[in-house]
């Protein structure tokens, strides 16, 4: 795995590690790839029986690294980023995440898919998708709505404002926040009672309760991906990634 992944095992809990603090964490391609097959390879290892998903440093993860995402942009379903979510979406054991920090796009999006997630008191949430001209990605077009309802999932995608722990407790998006200095013993103690228990009855509750929506999912994301690529040759995204390198607010007028 590359450098930007850490891996690291205890207690038959798996913790992958977004690990580019430097840069907030933003995730490139290669880190993607490295997810998405972390994932899948821990979906067959019987010596795995949870997974934690966390950042080093400050931030959780800003999402796509833009300069990487724009210089090798998406072109199918199968590419990397598509991929990981996938793998995520379709993965069998507990997943769990400890948001240490900013959860910027799929930094939220994700947690939709997590069974159990908990963010320090300071965590910053947001899914600028429209303010970047794109649309959802990870199901969260459905996820959320079904969530929240219209009105509630409209708010948060739509807008695509900044919130707080308490509005994503609220939203389901996390269990709870505690204190930043305490997140990982939490999220640890949680991961540690799962990894006790009879693996294949946790398994199959989980695969129970994902189940009535599983393949209307699955429909929802690729419909959701393709979509996600038409938007990259838009005019609307060349101006918004210009105004966002230029550190200026995109002007969508002439649309």
């Amino acid at each position: 795995m590359p450098e930007q992944i850490r891996q690291q095992r205890q207690d038959r809990i798996l913790t992958l590690t977004f690990d580019r603090p430097e840069r907030k964490n933003a995730l490139t391609l290669v880190m993607y790839d490295a997810l998405a097959d972390a994932l899948n390879a821990a979906a067959e290892d019987g010596e795995v029986r949870v997974v934690v998903l966390t950042g080093a440093g400050a931030a959780f993860t800003a999402g796509n690294d833009l300069k990487d995402f724009m210089q090798r942009p998406p072109t199918d379903t199968d590419t990397p980023v598509f991929r990981f979510l996938k793998a995520l979406a379709t993965f069998p054991k507990p997943l769990l995440a400890a948001v240490n920090g900013a959860a910027i796009g799929v930094g939220t999006t994700l947690l939709l898919h997590c069974d159990l997630a908990y963010a320090a008191e300071g965590a910053v949430f947001q899914m600028p998708f429209t303010q970047l001209a794109l649309v959802p990605e990870a199901g969260s077009s459905y996820l959320l709505p079904r969530a929240l309802g219209h009105r509630k999932a409209a708010e948060l995608l739509l807008l695509g404002e900044k919130f707080g722990a308490d509005v994503a407790e609220r939203a389901g998006l996390i269990n709870g926040a505690v204190p930043a200095e305490s997140l990982m013993d939490a999220v640890m103690a949680k991961a540690r009672t799962l990894a006790g228990l009879a693996p294949q009855s946790v398994q199959a509750s989980k695969r129970l309760m994902k189940a009535p929506f599983a393949d209307t999912l699955a429909q929802v994301m690729l419909t959701e991906g393709r979509v996600f690529i038409d938007r990259l040759q838009s005019p609307e995204l060349a101006e918004a990634i210009g105004a966002f390198f230029q550190k200026r607010a995109p002007d969508f007028s002439k649309f």
